[in-house]
């Protein structure tokens, strides 16, 4: 599986970092890769448009029956893609990766893909301490994950309120202001709901809000009457 990369030198996966994010649309079936989940399967940043098919090309042939039943049900069913297995670079080199990933969804609420990241265990676990260390670091970038995405979503939802948006316009905003300030999307995120939690809410909004919450109990004007003193007719 070797493959002529010029004269430029392919970046290794090490030097580009052990954790790289992945990105696959159901309906359209396209793929978006990270640098470093490029550098794992031996490519250059921008060198190839990541494929299904390029995708199994790499899957090693032992583990590639296994890792194309996922695709398979991750299609059918619309879950999301989490694997371990190994991968083949450019090089002939074999790779043990972790994909953990979730489903996102568009703006009619229904799952719209997977996203996630891909894990090189042989950079984490170079140091040879085994399937415990691996548990760990897995674990630990899980949390980061997690952390780092949380106040996306937050963000997100603020401005959705705010300017009566859909969550896609949303993100969009979000990352004009990434690029605009040269910051990373997660650390303006961060400063949105800082920002917005700290604004004085008037009384009047945080009493209309308290009938939203409680609407799901009995529907906004039921809850109403009841504040008012009135039942419901």
């Amino acid at each position: 599986m070797s493959q002529d990369t010029g004269p430029e030198i392919v970046v290794d996966a090490a030097e580009l970092g052990r954790v790289g994010s992945f990105t696959y649309w159901f309906d359209s079936g396209t793929w978006e890769w990270s640098d470093a989940v490029a550098a794992m399967h031996g490519y250059r940043a921008g060198e190839t448009t990541p494929t299904t098919e390029l995708l199994n090309k790499h899957v090693h042939p032992d583990d590639r029956a296994g890792v194309e039943d996922a695709l398979a049900r991750m299609r059918e069913t619309r879950t999301g893609f989490s694997s371990r297995h190994r991968i083949v670079d450019t090089e002939e080199n074999t790779h043990s990766v972790a994909v953990i990933g979730r489903v996102f969804q568009g703006e009619d609420g229904e799952p719209a893909g997977t996203n996630g990241f891909y894990l090189d265990l042989d950079v984490i676990c170079d140091d040879g301490d085994g399937d415990d260390v691996v548990r760990e670091q897995v674990s630990e970038h899980v949390r980061e994950f997690r952390e780092n995405h949380a106040p996306i979503e937050q963000a997100k939802g603020m401005l959705m309120a705010m300017y009566g948006i859909d969550g896609d316009r949303a993100f969009d905003v979000l990352r004009w202001r990434s690029q605009h300030e040269n910051r990373k999307l997660r650390e303006v995120a961060r400063t949105v709901v800082a920002a917005a939690a700290a604004m004085p809410v008037p009384e009047t909004v945080r009493r209309e809000f308290d009938l939203v919450v409680l609407a799901p109990f009995g529907g906004r004007e039921e809850v109403a009457a009841a504040e008012s003193g009135a039942g419901p007719s």
